[in-house]
Formats: C-alpha cells, sequence, structure tokens
C-alpha cells in the first residue's frame, strides 16, 4: 500500500474576471476514490476549499490566486508520501502551479511526482521539458492510469509497460508509454471520496459551478463529448466518444448526497449532458416516480438538438432551474468553420419552449476567432439581440482563446501565431472573460475594436432584454442587494465583488502580492 498526496491548485482568474467559480475538486476526488478502492491511502490537499475566501495577489498583480498560497500547500504535503499528484485542467493555472511543484520539490527531493489534467495531456512533452521537477505524466482518463502507475513506482515495477504515461528514463530521455483507451463502463467508476475533502465551505457558503440554489454538490453523468469543435481541447483529452451512465446509477448518487450532506441542489459538471433525448427523458421521469426534490443544472453548455417542449417541461418538473447553450456564433459560416453543428433555427424553438416553461437560460458566445470577419461578428450581435427579446436571461461574451490541445491552437501553433508556451500566452488564456484585457487572434480585427464589440453585444443583448422585460432589471438590482441568485448574471456580479472587495458580506483575507 502507499500514501498518494492529491494537490488541487489555487484558482487563477484575471482580476476583472466575472467568471471564476469555487468549486469542489471533483477531479481529485474520483481519483482518489480509485486508489482507494486499490488499497492504497490517499490524501487530498483542496487549495481553494482550505481557503476559499483567501485571495493573493499574483504575477504583479494581474492574476489573483483564490486559495491556499503555494508555500501553504508545500508545507500541508505529509513527508511520508510515497507519490505526490497534481492536477492542472486550465492552461492559464500552469504558471502558478509550476511554482508549488517547485516548492513541493524543495520539502521533499525524492518523492515522485505526478502531473495530469486537461492541460497536461496537451502540452506532455512541454511540462517534462519546462519543469524537470515532475516525473510522470498522466494523459487522458486518469482513473485506471493513476492506479496502475502507483503500484509500479511502489513496487518498483516497469512504468513503460503502463498504458498512457509519459515518463523521463533513469537516463534522461522522454518516454511515452503505449497510449490507454477510454473506460469502456462508466458505472463502474466508484463514486468520488468526498470524505477526503472537507466540503462544509462550500456547502455552508453556497459555492459551486452553478448558480448558489441551495446546498450544492457537483455531479457527473457523462464522459465526453462526440463533436470536434476546433476551439475546443475535449477531442484530444477525451476523443470523441460519449458515455452515459445509467439514469438510475446517477439519481441513487444524488439521493446519497442528500441525505449525507443535505445537499438541496446539483450542478451537472458535464461537457455537453443532453445527447440522447431518450437519457434525458428517462432521467427526468426517475426524478419524478422516486418524488424526491431538489434543484439542478446545467451550467457548462449543452446541445440543444433533443431539448423540445416535452423535454423543457420534463426538465423543470424534475428540478432542473438552469441552462446553458452554447450557440458560440450568429454567423452560420463562422460555425462550419468552427466544426460547430449547430442550428440557429432549432435552437431559437428550442429556447421558446425552455423559456415557456420557466428555465432560466443562459448563451456562451465567443468573439475573435481567426478569419472572423466584422460582418461576421454583426450576426453574432444581431443573435444576441434576439435571443435577449426573445427571453434568454444572461449572455456570456468571450473573446477567443486558442487552448492547449485544441485544433485551433495547432493551427496557430504552426503559423507562428503563438510562437512559444511561456507564462505570458498561459495567462494571456484566462483574459479570454476579462474586460480589462484582451487577446487578440483576429486577422483584421485589433484588440480594442475586437473588445468593442463584446460590448456592444452584450449591451444588446441586455438592453433588448430589459427593454422588454423591465422587471428583469428591477429583479437583477434586488437579488444583488439581497445576495440572492437566480441567474449566472447574480452570480457573476457576486463572485466579481467578493474577489475585488473582501468585505462584501462574505470576509476574505487578502495576501500581499507574490
Amino acid at each position: 500500500m502507499a500514501l498518494v498526496t492529491l494537490i488541487r491548485p489555487p484558482l487563477l482568474v484575471p482580476k476583472w474576471s466575472d467568471s471564476g467559480p469555487i468549486t469542489p475538486p471533483i477531479g481529485p476526488a474520483y481519483l482518489a476514490a480509485g486508489l482507494q478502492r486499490a488499497g492504497h491511502a490517499v490524501r487530498i490537499i483542496d487549495a481553494v476549499g482550505e481557503a476559499p475566501f483567501q485571495v493573493t495577489r499574483l504575477f504583479n498583480d494581474r492574476m489573483l490566486g483564490v486559495g491556499l498560497t503555494n508555500e501553504q500547500i508545500a508545507e500541508r504535503v505529509d513527508p511520508t508520501s510515497d507519490m505526490v499528484g497534481v492536477s492542472c485542467m486550465f492552461s492559464q493555472d500552469w504558471p502558478e502551479l509550476r511554482r508549488i511543484i517547485e516548492r513541493v520539490r524543495q520539502r521533499l527531493p525524492r518523492v515522485p511526482i505526478v502531473a495530469g489534467g486537461e492541460h497536461i495531456t496537451a502540452v506532455r512533452e512541454f511540462t517534462l521539458q519546462s519543469c524537470p521537477e515532475v516525473d510522470y505524466c498522466v494523459l487522458g482518463e486518469g482513473e485506471e492510469t493513476i492506479v496502475e502507475l502507483v503500484r509500479a513506482v511502489a513496487s518498483g515495477g516497469d512504468v513503460s509497460k503502463v498504458a498512457g504515461v509519459l515518463y523521463r528514463s533513469p537516463d534522461g530521455a522522454v518516454r511515452q508509454t503505449a497510449p490507454r483507451g477510454r473506460i469502456q463502463s462508466i458505472d463502474e467508476i466508484p463514486p468520488p471520496a468526498w470524505d477526503l475533502v472537507d466540503l462544509n465551505p462550500y456547502l455552508d457558503n453556497g459555492l459551486g459551478f452553478g448558480v448558489n440554489r441551495g446546498r450544492s454538490m457537483p455531479i457527473l453523468a457523462t464522459r465526453g463529448c462526440p463533436y470536434q469543435c476546433t476551439f475546443c481541447s475535449s477531442p484530444h483529452m477525451w476523443t470523441t466518444r460519449w458515455s452515459a451512465r445509467d439514469p438510475g446509477n446517477v439519481l441513487d448518487e444524488i439521493e446519497s448526497y442528500m441525505d449525507r450532506y443535505r445537499a438541496t441542489n446539483f450542478d451537472f459538471y458535464d461537457l455537453t449532458a443532453i445527447i440522447k433525448r431518450e437519457w434525458i427523458v428517462a432521467f427526468c421521469e426517475l426524478i419524478l416516480a422516486r418524488g424526491r426534490q431538489f434543484t439542478w443544472q446545467l451550467p457548462s453548455g449543452t446541445r440543444t438538438e433533443a431539448i423540445d417542449e416535452q423535454v423543457t417541461r420534463l426538465l423543470y418538473a424534475s428540478g432542473c432551474r438552469n441552462i446553458s447553450y452554447a450557440p458560440e456564433s450568429g454567423s452560420v459560416d463562422v460555425l462550419n468553420r468552427i466544426k460547430k453543428r449547430m442550428h440557429l433555427d432549432r435552437m431559437a424553438g428550442s429556447i421558446r419552449s425552455a423559456v415557456r416553461n420557466g428555465l432560466n437560460l443562459k448563451l456562451n458566445i465567443i468573439m475573435g476567432f481567426p478569419d472572423e470577419t466584422r460582418a461576421e461578428i454583426m450576426k453574432t450581435i444581431g443573435l444576441l439581440a434576439r435571443l435577449g427579446g426573445m427571453g434568454v436571461h444572461d449572455a456570456s461574451v468571450s473573446l477567443f482563446s486558442p487552448y492547449p490541445g485544441s485544433e485551433l491552437f495547432n493551427t496557430l501553433r504552426a503559423n507562428g501565431a503563438i510562437p512559444e508556451l511561456s507564462d505570458e500566452y498561459f495567462l494571456s488564456l484566462g483574459t479570454y472573460k476579462d474586460f480589462s484585457q484582451t487577446t487578440c487572434y483576429s486577422n483584421g480585427i485589433g484588440a480594442r475594436e475586437l473588445n468593442a464589440y463584446r460590448l456592444i453585444g452584450m449591451s444588446a443583448f441586455y438592453g433588448v432584454q430589459y427593454l422588454s422585460r423591465p422587471w428583469r432589471l428591477w429583479r437583477t438590482v434586488a437579488n444583488f442587494l439581497s445576495h440572492r441568485e437566480e441567474s449566472r448574471l447574480d452570480k457573476s456580479l457576486r463572485d466579481l465583488v467578493h474577489r475585488l472587495l473582501p468585505g462584501f458580506k462574505r470576509r476574505r483575507r487578502a495576501i500581499p502580492a507574490a
């Protein structure tokens, strides 16, 4: 048996970003569950949950770190650990995570360090080359790989026989083992080991991925996405295989959290939760049949093809209150170029039925794709205005960021638009939601002009919405003053204020710049 310490790094967000939800560490919790089932001892250092209101100014006050500092994290690592694992899902976190890894190595010079997550999978060779403190990279889905890797390292076995690993051999050469296929039966994956995490800071303060509708727990009902959008790194991490758990299995997990943690709301972290109409219908009908009362939401965005009049009625009746649609663009030409298989007219029909049946809707829009023209951006602004008039509640207009592992990232690297993988590049990826910073990869449109289009698009959406439904403006103001959340705008406003004004309701302790 080995002792494995898993580190969930602090949340890194630009100072003026309206995004940055504080969420429980579902990834490390899943890895820990697999390790426990294999007989290993596991400890999780949840840098966010252990100090959710501690804000550290980082990188010349450009970024804010929410959670423990790298010094505090290194001090918490058990010196008897046989392996330390770190997770990096978002590339903008890498500059600070690298500093955490360096501090851990200084404190524990002989303990193997393994890194995993979407960022690590995308830039695996770069990780080992730029951070010699990392000994192993777990590639892709990690639950099976981490168990086999720990067994091999602890027993002195042959790491080269563990599929899905990049490692540094004794002679210093970087070697990659055979690729590992996706886990075939996701119903057999043990549920997250939440017993290793203090969930009270999240549950007691309404912290989570979605809108604060009570004591919230995260849920993963599906894995992967069958689509190949060129701006998304999911195909590189998960392939294009979409798998869904049995609806009863998902509801059993929900009910266990209701009983164990008094949870009343559930945030689905799925990449694309609704693909098959029969699955979502069966899930909603099962909730109604069991008669359990709770709310749930889909904050990360989903497809609309399966969401018709009947489905929207079932969603609301079963407790779903917030859902995100992701059209990305109002231009058919842009959608074709980015391989976004979205039919805007069908989406409009789905939106009408969703609004009619009481669901709170949010749009995800991206501007500034390479080769996107001003005329195409204007079509997106027109779409925002139309959907605001149709009753959509929220819109998130982000600027394009070329994430490692995506098709567009590879294209931009090849043509020299991303000259090197530097800290500056990684930090710039976080500016997609920061109105004070603009990183532009658009041909022929400057950064300031692009940011102006974003502001025009947001103004068009909310202007039309509030003109046609003025009571929503007063509700937004009332919700902010009363610390109540119904929409993603309510949540974004509160998240921003909490980071910038530590004394606003929730007390946060600021740490001097690092």
